[in-house]
């Protein structure tokens, strides 16, 4: 599906992006839609086809309102915990609620200006910097990009912000229903000193299960982009990649592995990551396009402007 811009030379590139569309603001919608490639010729066109259903956990946002309505949450020794740590938007947008669904209680909701955010990377700050907070949330972490890296920039960092305390104070991590225990584990680590380790009580408040419909709605916006000379398909995670492959055509159901593609079918895969892209490989014999050397839009952006510049360009 081809579409000239007004100079006629430009043509667009769907791109299937299998993930629930963040709130307020997705930043691959956002940078995908106002990024040119290939010289300026090519305008990309996301599209968000959901893999998974997240729903909000009411005991754990109930637990949290009941948290930040007593100011649990806070600076002061009295404090159940002295900061929170956020790994994924679905918990962002879960807190981001509650702020919402407290408004009005107090001028001053939700009072954490006070205490550290931790975040672990861009899109994740980004969420989080989009939370209303008279002054804004203090939020760090952002350059790790992993929980891993997190947990150890954690234990310097958080130990210099309590630095006069004998022990650190916990840690809440709001999480959701499937997730890593690095955090908890590095944080926790019983070799560290009393006053080095760090509590972590982890908060659930999301939980994640397969969207029944992904295959249809996956076969809808392939048909809606059949025409395009070339599009793209961005995977997020494993869950999902046996009924992608299935709706590319590319599925041997006699053996569950992917079919030998052509070398030049139009449809071209991203991963977000090693993870999936391992999933991809090891499982269904399928060798994704691009494997994003970062877990970002610009990441998964440059990697698709890179391919795209390679393919179209004359061979040598």
């Amino acid at each position: 599906m081809s579409s000239p811009d007004d100079a006629g030379n430009r043509q667009t590139v769907p791109v299937l992006l299998l993930k629930t569309k963040s709130t307020p603001g997705d930043a691959y919608q956002e940078i995908l839609s106002t990024t040119r490639g290939g010289g300026g010729n090519l305008a990309f066109a996301p599209r968000f086809v959901p893999v998974l259903r997240h729903k909000f956990e009411d005991k754990g946002t109930h637990r949290l309102h009941d948290l930040l309505r007593r100011r649990r949450i806070g600076s002061s020794s009295g404090c159940d915990y002295g900061g929170l740590i956020f790994t994924s938007q679905r918990a962002v947008e879960a807190f981001a609620q509650v702020v919402q669904d407290g408004k009005g209680e107090e001028p001053t909701w939700p009072h954490l200006q006070d205490v550290p955010v931790y975040s672990v990377g861009p899109a994740t700050t980004r969420a989080l910097k989009a939370v209303t907070q008279e002054p804004s949330l203090q939020i760090f972490g952002e350059h790790t990009g992993n929980g891993e890296a997190l947990a150890h920039f954690m234990l310097q960092h958080y130990g210099q912000w309590y630095h006069g305390r004998p022990t650190r104070p916990p840690l809440l991590f709001l999480v959701g229903e499937q997730r890593r225990d690095i955090i908890a584990r590095t944080l926790m680590n019983p070799s560290l000193s009393a006053a080095e380790r760090i509590q972590v009580d982890e908060d659930v408040v999301y939980g994640t299960g397969v969207m029944e419909s992904f295959p249809e709605d996956f076969e809808a916006a392939l048909r809606a982009t059949d025409g395009a000379p070339s599009r793209w398909v961005i995977v997020f995670s494993p869950t999902g990649c046996d009924d992608m492959l299935r709706g590319l055509g590319m599925l041997d159901e006699a053996t569950g592995k992917a079919k030998r593609a052509q070398a030049d079918i139009g449809t071209y895969v991203a991963t977000i990551g090693p993870t999936t892209r391992t999933h991809l490989l090891e499982t269904l014999g399928f060798e994704p396009h691009v494997c994003a050397e970062s877990p970002s839009p610009e990441g998964v952006l440059q990697g698709i402007v890179e391919f795209e510049s390679r393919r179209r360009s004359p061979a040598v």
